[in-house]
């Protein structure tokens, strides 16, 4: 079962999105310079759609969930993405993976936003032009690469 740690309402992770970001902890990838190396245990709350949908109601001005993590339970992650879609109709699904490549486990039509990409502190966050990791926006499917909108000229 998917635990959070925490959450936050952040306006950096998501382009032109006031974004509920879910912290899920047994994060499997253990990133080198990982900012976030306390998700790596299997701590937290369960994030159950009762409780989903508590975050969604107390946080009413959001345009976004972003589910940050949840590497270890992929089919979960989108289960929750289909969930925000059809119970919280305008609010937009977004997944933060630390994997290389989406798993073929997720259709990535159940999410408006995917962001890959391990983080490797020689190349970056998602700031940099050298960064390996990529965010797209999902439409109908098809995935877009956005990640240049992080990008300051």
């Amino acid at each position: 079962m998917l635990k959070f740690v925490n959450t936050d309402v952040v306006f950096q992770e998501i382009p032109d999105e006031v974004t509920l970001a879910i912290n899920l902890s047994g994060c499997p990838c253990r990133c080198p310079g990982c900012h976030s190396a306390y998700l790596w245990g299997d701590v937290g709350t369960p994030l159950t759609t009762t409780e989903l949908d508590r975050m969604i109601a107390y946080h009413h001005d959001i345009t976004c969930v972003a589910l940050m993590g949840g590497d270890a339970e992929p089919k979960q992650v989108e289960l929750l993405a289909r969930y925000i879609h059809d119970r919280h109709k305008g609010i937009k699904a977004a997944w933060y993976s630390g994997r290389t490549v989406l798993s073929n486990a997720v259709d990535s039509r159940n999410f408006d936003y995917i962001k890959i990409g391990p983080y490797l502190a020689h190349l970056g966050s998602l700031r940099s032009k050298r960064t390996n990791q990529r965010l797209y926006r999902v439409n109908q499917g098809k995935m877009q690469d956005i990640t240049n909108r992080f990008w300051r000229s």
